[in-house]
């Protein structure tokens, strides 16, 4: 587990370095997508895992498991957007998982990025 001590941006690389070689690259595809989409986000690691956060609140969490891929949180705003696409992964409370064993669906995880900045940003005013 990364140290304390350390930077979230390290301890993201951390973490990332640590993960087994298919969910690493994984990890790395999901974390650059959701950089693309909300490109001001910065790092941040809270409950064992990487995140984003914009403009100090979390945006997501991300990781690697030794079967999927998963995102945090799937809001309710997220799951009311993108309902029939969301169909074909496995969400609970919160969580989306993308298992290894399929392509992750980067253009969704795009989508949702973009929904989760609107949620924000509507929570703000």
């Amino acid at each position: 587990m990364p140290s304390a001590s350390l930077t979230d941006s390290a301890r993201v690389r951390a973490y990332t370095a640590a993960l087994p070689p298919e969910v690493r690259r994984r990890v790395k595809q999901l974390r650059q997508a959701i950089r693309a989409t909300a490109p001001r986000a910065t790092d941040a690691f809270s409950y064992g895992i990487p995140a984003f956060r914009v403009e100090g609140r979390i945006l997501l969490w991300y990781a690697g498991w030794k079967k999927h891929i998963s995102i945090y949180p799937v809001t309710e705003a997220m799951k009311r957007a993108h309902a029939s696409e969301l169909k074909a992964y496995q969400v609970s409370k919160g969580t989306l998982r993308f298992p290894l064993t399929e392509s992750t669906p980067l253009g969704l995880v795009k989508r949702l990025v973009k929904t989760r900045l609107a949620e924000l940003r509507s929570q703000s005013r």
